[in-house]
């Protein structure tokens, strides 16, 4: 059976910052960061989903979907990352799951989608090699309380964010720029992750665990071999240093020897962050292109700007046939069990008109994405399900509120959802299949 669902995480949607015993994360801090923020937005009330939830499920049993993709929210559940249990946080959950349970909905929760208690920052967040522990401890407790109606659960979402763009570039929370310091973070979620992994499967052995990757294909302009090297150095950074080691238990060697850093390996390390997924959780937006510059940092390859490329709203090349190759590579490179898309959407510039939103080129973008995705089905890549990115518009991270990709339009003010002409497409789609 093929699984049809869409995705959110808590951060974005779930507001209630201050509510039910729930701690402050590292976005919460992140956000109160002059200019870290588009208009200096916060995730405070983000939809209000923590009181709106069964609106929402409501609006998800309506699109006739089979399953709902959130994350939970560790400082809402633990507030202080490790130690007590909140019984609150863990009845908000409870209700949630038991709500899409009784609507035919199947919950797909992700441990960790970049909420990190700030607590556990002040102790060195992903840093620290303890937090690995302190996840995996999560994760256990967790099962405890949910495996009983859970079966599919996702680890971590995207660590290519939370390392790169959280202790990289800086343009995430925690906000970090330092290299070495973003190279430790990648590692120990990965290894957070094959704790998990075990933790999980300790307390129950029927769940269906996975890991969501982003992958992100490059192309170049340029015909040199320089060139063709920079779309190397490009796969390697954002692909093959997070899919490497969960599937082949190595760092892709070219990048090590590129960041000339060191990596915080210990024994038995790479053989934990490969411990066997049922599924790989694939998210896939963009193509991006690429050209070589000595002069970039960390490693010499710059993105540039394709000429006469559709972009979306973000700005991001709209290429569908990528989509197809890319899922053909990576049955191809890792030959994962399973494959669900966890993530797949656009933003555009939605606007309501006279009650409606026909967001036009989100359809268009949602049907020749679901066509490359089917595809590179139809030629044995073993694609299980297919995730839209999102239920509804949300917190867009550093972007705010600016950027929209639900396929049901939020008004914050009044917190109104409007279903766009692209969940009409999607609920239309999915019955038809």
């Amino acid at each position: 059976m093929f699984t049809w669902g869409v995705s959110t995480s808590s951060y974005q949607i779930e507001g209630a910052a201050r509510e039910g015993g729930r701690r402050d994360s590292i976005w919460d801090t992140f956000s109160r960061i002059p200019g870290a923020v588009a208009n200096g937005d916060n995730g405070d009330i983000a939809c209000d989903h923590y009181h709106r939830y069964e609106q929402d499920l409501d609006l998800i049993k309506w699109l006739g979907v089979d399953a709902y993709h959130f994350s939970i929210a560790w400082s809402r559940v633990i507030p202080t990352g490790t130690g007590a249990i909140n019984k609150t946080g863990i009845d908000f959950y409870n209700r949630l799951i038991d709500g899409a349970l009784e609507r035919g909905i199947t919950p797909w929760p992700t441990l960790y989608h970049w909420d990190l208690p700030q607590d556990l920052q002040d102790r060195g967040g992903w840093n620290n090699r303890d937090c690995t522990k302190w996840f995996a401890e999560y994760a256990y407790q967790m099962a405890e309380h949910f495996s009983d109606r859970v079966k599919n659960w996702v680890t971590i979402n995207e660590p290519f964010c939370s390392a790169w763009l959280g202790h990289l570039y800086g343009v995430m929370a925690p906000g970090i720029k330092d290299l070495q310091i973003a190279i430790n973070a990648s590692h120990h979620l990965l290894l957070g992750h094959g704790l998990a992994v075990k933790a999980l499967r300790e307390v129950s052995q029927e769940s269906n665990i996975g890991i969501t990757l982003n992958f992100t294909p490059a192309i170049t302009l340029g015909s040199s071999d320089e060139d063709q090297l920079a779309v190397k150095l490009a796969d390697g950074f954002d692909n093959r240093w997070f899919g490497d080691p969960v599937f082949k238990a190595s760092y892709p060697k070219d990048i090590v020897e590129a960041f000339n850093k060191e990596i915080p390996i210990q024994s038995g390390d790479m053989e934990i962050i490969s411990t066997p997924v049922d599924f790989l959780g694939l998210n896939y937006y963009f193509r991006q292109t690429v050209a070589y510059d000595a002069n970039s940092k960390p490693l010499s390859y710059k993105q540039v700007t394709a000429p006469n490329v559709e972009r979306t709203g973000m700005g991001w090349e709209v290429h569908a046939e990528t989509f197809t190759d890319l899922l053909i590579r990576i049955n191809s490179d890792y030959s994962p069990k399973e494959i669900f898309i966890t993530e797949n959407g656009s933003a555009w510039d939605d606007e309501v008109v006279d009650g409606e939103i026909l967001d036009t080129k989100r359809v268009s973008y949602l049907e020749r994405h679901l066509d490359a995705m089917f595809a590179a089905k139809s030629k044995g890549v073993p694609i299980k399900g297919y995730f839209a990115w999102s239920l509804i518009d949300n917190f867009e991270w550093a972007y705010g509120y600016a950027k929209r990709f639900g396929l049901i339009y939020v008004d914050y003010k009044t917190q109104k959802r409007i279903p766009k002409s692209s969940a009409y497409y999607y609920k239309d789609r999915i019955q038809k299949s």
